[in-house]
């Protein structure tokens, strides 16, 4: 936890709220977390 707050640099106690369950973190916040694992994300529109 300690490496992935510096990675995003955010505080070990904000992370730890932000994925406590129930939890609702703001979208900046779950972006950091996803490029400091190395995670991609795409999207693509929805077909009709």
């Amino acid at each position: 936890m300690a490496k992935l707050a510096k990675d995003t640099g955010l505080g070990r106690e904000s992370l730890y709220k932000a994925l406590a369950p129930g939890a609702k973190p703001r979208y900046d916040t779950v972006l950091k977390l996803v490029r400091a694992l190395g995670v991609e994300l795409h999207a693509t529109p929805a077909h009709k």
